[in-house]
């Protein structure tokens, strides 16, 4: 067999009347405006398909004589042009974010996966869908963001299913070239390079970057002739090969992103972590400064403050750690520069209290960040128990991790038929704005129903083509296929489950009870449908044994007409299902769920939740937007026994609320079931849009970010060094502070009377203004903690004997008060006094 000598990707060349479109494609506007994504798909539809809805591949190969009968139409020139327009429109207009004060001028954005399309498989699952999305977001906002990620030349992997269920995955090399990328180039027209020092070894990397609407995703690309094959391979795979490939994976993420905005001429004054993935990136900010004459701990401290960290998973498995050894290799001697002493390095991921051999990189993400926040208001407080120990001195709820709800793009998951009805109800560009979704009351049913079953037909032709093609691949043909006409059915009810297939997810939970579970399917009167897809990573065998396990029981005759597990799951067929099934069923082992966005997905199209209270869900569940599967979390019950009980009531809930109300159809609609959706789409969807989210960001961390930066950066880093020093005294001397007494006394008060309070504390070596002390009241609770405490802060009033005395007052509220007093260190510089983790309380 001859192998070829070179490889050459060779496209059509487009007519001058044309010449837009090839902009068009390489901005991924389209995966969220039709118009752009109608014209594209009319250049060559069956093309398009052929192509898996990837226009650049698909213009790359459309016959010469395609091209110049559209080149003649002038009707169609003149959509190419109007589209043009809108397009550069869109990168133009004025936004919300150009009217905000003191916001940053340039936000980095640093993720491991980028879901941004299919066309682009840079993404796994939620993380990267997540990413996508704020990029969408901030580009509906005009904030000013780059991403930074990695161009993994096979992406992730497709899923191939046997006929048993069983998953098999398969990889391919994408071309660059025909991805709507483009390589980015020096003033000199040469591709622009970065050089890592790793042990042994220079590594190099090219950029490629994709347009997000006006947003900018820069991707590094180890796969270049400069490289030796072992270094080619770095950017092979998304979460392939052993630690070292991973380590060397974000080394370049972290590293090599910082050298790439500095080889692109950008200075961002606000650095986003999303996940520990990228968390080396505040090591290099931390070489710069140190080798621009900074010490490392004012370094330490100027990186921190303009650093926002977001945690994504309560669960260890999904937290990368290292070998202790094989961090040592790569940043010791020869390895990797950094500015710090090793040890320092060391101990930025050394895990509180754990295993010293391990460097774990969600616990050096907390402790170079200022700004930290988990992803639902639940995770934020499971966050805050899991990571207690990088402040030992703080209980569990000082511990200062917040949370920001995540959020889904509007415009990209929702489907054409609730797509009709936002627009004619909301206008264009419904999911940039949260106001007016009252209007949606106004909506009838017959509009609501019509647009659900419009949907569900969808996703009904879709199941069929996708389980013939599967059934096909597998070698079936004529008669073995012929059920599949009419498997499933339009007008029945339908629950999609689609998502990562770890097992705290439990995929075949549903499965617990089959016998019941085949009657509610194969019910003549009331139907029951389930769409299931999903993929466990290569490595996860007990996820892949769910999906086998799922696999098999859908193959059977007497259900394969009602249940299906389809094959590699990816945005594309998500946004046929979270468009098209009536409810969303979610059945996490709480409070493992970090936030979960797809039933926000499923909301805005009109679907019901039907969902343990993990996630998003546990706070924005109100009783009349869905349905709340009873879980066992709170009474310690695991294992089999807790899967049996909550299998039991999903399914109790299922049979008895969910079918009904779906199937009651008094007057031939099922009003109960539209209030349901009316409801959801009209007080949940401004909720979940991503554009919520990244105004929380911007508002909560972005712009406090920001400021802290730039203060610790002013006059050459003056305010840096004075904190760092500072810390410095504090940690040493923090031994000597505590409470000597709190005085204060109720008698003959009542519920809004001023109580004075003083609190007497010893200093030590500390003065008055550097410690906060205040007092917290509340109702007492059993535990000995206080219900929703207050905070009243205490100013220092004099001193006698070493003792500082702090006095202030409080307006008393009605019932039990319990109050406790508190000394936490305090500086102007600080972000929150609690970063310390030191407290001295009574």
């Amino acid at each position: 067999m001859t192998r070829p000598l070179a490889r050459f990707t060779v496209t059509a060349a487009l007519p001058e009347a044309l010449a837009p479109l090839a902009r068009i494609a390489r901005n991924l506007a389209w995966t969220w405006d039709s118009g752009l994504l109608a014209l594209l798909r009319d250049v060559d539809p069956d093309g398009l398909e052929a192509a898996e809805g990837n226009p650049v591949a698909m213009l790359a190969s459309v016959a010469p004589h395609r091209l110049a009968q559209l080149a003649d139409d002038p009707t169609f020139v003149g959509r190419v042009a109007e589209a043009a327009g809108r397009l550069d429109a869109t990168l133009t207009a004025d936004s919300w974010y150009a009217s905000l004060p003191t916001a940053p001028r340039l936000i980095a954005y640093f993720s491991p996966e980028f879901g941004v399309s299919e066309t682009l498989p840079l993404y796994s699952g939620g993380l990267g869908v997540l990413a996508g999305d704020h990029l969408k977001a901030c580009s509906d906002l005009g904030v000013p963001l780059v991403g930074v990620g990695l161009l993994y030349r096979q992406g992730y992997f497709r899923q191939r299913l046997t006929v048993s269920g069983a998953q098999v995955e398969e990889f391919s090399d994408h071309d660059p070239a025909l991805l709507p990328l483009h390589r980015v180039s020096a003033a000199d027209g040469a591709p622009v390079r970065i050089t890592l020092q790793l042990p042994g070894v220079h590594l190099h990397a090219g950029v490629w970057r994709a347009d997000v609407g006006r947003v900018a995703l820069y991707l590094l690309d180890t796969d270049i002739a400069e490289n030796a094959p072992s270094e080619r391979r770095i950017t092979d795979r998304l979460y392939g090969g052993d630690a070292e490939h991973r380590l060397r994976q974000e080394i370049l993420l972290g590293v090599g992103g910082m050298r790439m905005l500095d080889a692109l001429g950008l200075a961002p004054d606000v650095f986003h972590t999303n996940e520990g993935h990228a968390g080396f990136l505040g090591v290099e900010r931390t070489r710069r400064l140190v080798e621009a004459g900074l010490d490392h701990a004012s370094a330490l401290e100027a990186v921190r403050a303009a650093t926002v960290f977001t945690t994504h998973t309560p669960v260890p498995a999904g937290i990368d750690r290292f070998p202790r050894g094989l961090v040592e290799r790569y940043f010791g001697d020869g390895g990797v520069p950094t500015g710090l002493p090793l040890d320092v390095l060391l101990g930025l991921g050394a895990e509180p209290g754990g295993d010293r051999g391990y460097f774990n990189m969600a616990v050096m993400g907390l402790r170079l960040a200022a700004h930290v926040n988990g992803v639902s208001r639940l995770h934020g407080a499971v966050s805050r128990e899991m990571f207690q120990g990088v402040w030992p001195g703080l209980t569990v709820d000082e511990v200062p991790i917040g949370s920001i709800t995540n959020g889904v793009h509007a415009e990209t998951w929702v489907g054409p038929a609730f797509d009709r009805l936002y627009r004619d109800r909301l206008g264009d560009g419904y999911g940039a704005n949260p106001h007016g979704y009252g209007a949606l009351r106004d909506l009838h049913d017959h509009e609501l129903w019509d647009a659900r079953c419009s949907a569900r037909e969808t996703l009904v032709r879709e199941v069929r083509s996708r389980l013939r093609a599967h059934r096909s691949a597998v070698g079936m043909r004529g008669a073995q296929l012929r059920w599949i006409d009419d498997a499933f059915d339009p007008g029945a009810l339908t629950i999609g489950f689609a998502r990562r297939v770890p097992t705290y997810k439990r995929l075949t939970l549903i499965l617990r009870q089959r016998e019941r579970l085949v009657r509610l399917l194969t019910d003549r009167d009331r139907p029951l449908q389930l769409v299931f897809a999903g993929k466990a990573h290569p490595h996860d065998h007990p996820g892949k044994a769910l999906i086998e396990e799922l696999g098999a029981f859908a193959a059977a005759h007497d259900v394969r007409h009602r249940v299906v597990m389809l094959a590699d799951y990816d945005m594309a067929m998500a946004r046929t299902l979270v468009a098209g099934v009536d409810v969303w069923l979610n059945n996490p082992l709480r409070p493992l769920e970090a936030c979960g966005t797809s039933g926000m997905k499923a909301a805005l199209n009109g679907g019901l939740n039907c969902s343990i209270l993990d996630g998003w869900w546990d706070e924005l569940y109100d009783g009349g937007n869905g349905f709340a599967i009873p879980s066992l979390d709170d009474v310690h019950v695991h294992g089999d026994r807790r899967d049996e009980v909550e299998a039991a009531a999903m399914l109790d809930l299922i049979e008895h609320e969910v079918i009904p109300r779906f199937y009651d159809r008094p007057q031939g609609l099922p009003q109960r079931w539209l209030e349901m959706v009316r409801h959801t789409i009209t007080t949940l969807a401004p909720e979940v849009l991503a554009t919520r989210m990244v105004r929380d960001y911007v508002t909560d961390r972005y712009v406090p970010a920001a400021l802290a930066g730039r203060r610790l950066s002013d006059d050459d880093h003056a305010a840096a060094r004075t904190l760092a020093s500072w810390k410095a005294h504090v940690r040493e001397h923090w031994h000597g502070v505590s409470i000597a007494m709190l005085d204060a006394d109720a008698t003959g008060l009542h519920a809004g009377d001023r109580l004075e309070i003083n609190v007497h504390a010893h200093l030590g070596a500390l003065r008055a203004e550097d410690v906060n002390v205040h007092v917290v009241y509340g109702r007492p609770r059993p535990d000995g903690g206080l219900a929703a405490p207050s905070i009243a802060e205490l100013s220092p009033a004099g001193d006698r004997n070493g003792t500082v005395r702090f006095s202030g007052t409080l307006t008393l509220p009605a019932g039990p008060l319990g109050i406790a007093a508190r000394a936490l260190p305090f500086h102007p510089a600080l972000t929150d006094p609690r970063e310390l983790g030191l407290v001295a309380t009574t």
